[in-house]
């Protein structure tokens, strides 16, 4: 089971991990309702590397990407769901807008993003690549959302 931690208890971590030669993947998102296409996201993103860090979005990003009434879940309950996925090592939880900062800080060697995606269209690719790592996609096809899960529980 992976871990919930600060960003310098994450850099503490890779750190030794890497002196131990170790690989690290980065995956990110919002993780609000989780199903099955997060799981197979995260799974696909753990096949990368040794050690597989998850960012998850925090409350007040989630709300300003996705509008009200989300998020539904905390952030700390949503990283703590998403840190007890079978493959994740590393949870934080973070306020920027995008994952460049934690992508240069961190160097990961891949970094993994979902299906609705193409290699050349992630925002993060030219920060990946000027440091030597590689841009992924995994999972499955984009046939899961969060927000298709919220419309059907809404009162129709």
């Amino acid at each position: 089971m992976g871990r919930v931690v600060s960003e310098a208890e994450l850099i503490e971590a890779v750190t030794t991990d890497r002196a131990a030669g170790r690989s690290v993947a980065f995956a990110n998102g919002c993780f609000d309702l989780l199903h099955v296409g997060h799981v197979r996201y995260l799974r696909g993103a753990a096949a990368e590397a040794d050690r597989l860090i998850v960012a998850v979005n925090d409350d007040e990003m989630v709300a300003k990407l996705k509008g009200p009434p989300r998020p539904i879940m905390p952030a700390a309950e949503r990283a703590e769901i998403v840190a007890a996925i079978d493959g994740v090592d590393y949870v934080v939880v973070f306020p920027d807008a995008t994952v460049e900062r934690l992508l240069r800080l961190l160097k990961p060697e891949a970094h993994c993003k979902g299906p609705d995606y193409t290699v050349e269209s992630v925002p993060e690719r030219p920060v990946v690549q000027s440091y030597g790592g590689r841009t992924v996609i995994v999972g499955d096809g984009k046939q899961h959302s969060s927000r298709d899960i919220v419309a059907r529980l809404a009162p129709s």
